[in-house]
């Protein structure tokens, strides 16, 4: 009943982001990975895509006004309650 009625209000509003709206780098959030996990990992610099994006910031609004969702965590703490259910999944 949940899934029905989830599908239909999804074909409804649409997609709705629920990402940071804080804009980061991936090299900030590869660098702040291997920080905290304490990985011994290098960072490979390759070149991009010729499409990528140089900026993306998430646009939160449809969560807010529809889902009444707002951000609750910063990166890095995020990042410290993500990394041991990670580990405990696939180490």
């Amino acid at each position: 009943m949940h899934n029905k009625l989830f599908i239909k209000l999804a074909n409804k509003i649409g997609p709705i982001n629920l990402g940071n709206p804080s804009e980061f780098s991936i090299l900030k959030l590869a660098k702040l990975d291997i920080q905290l996990t304490s990985s011994k990992s290098s960072i490979i610099y390759l070149p991009l895509p010729q499409d990528d994006p140089m900026q993306s910031q998430s646009n939160i609004t449809k969560a807010q006004s529809t889902l009444n969702w707002e951000l609750s965590k910063l990166l890095k703490e995020g990042l410290n309650e993500t990394i041991p259910y990670f580990r405990s999944v696939f180490v």
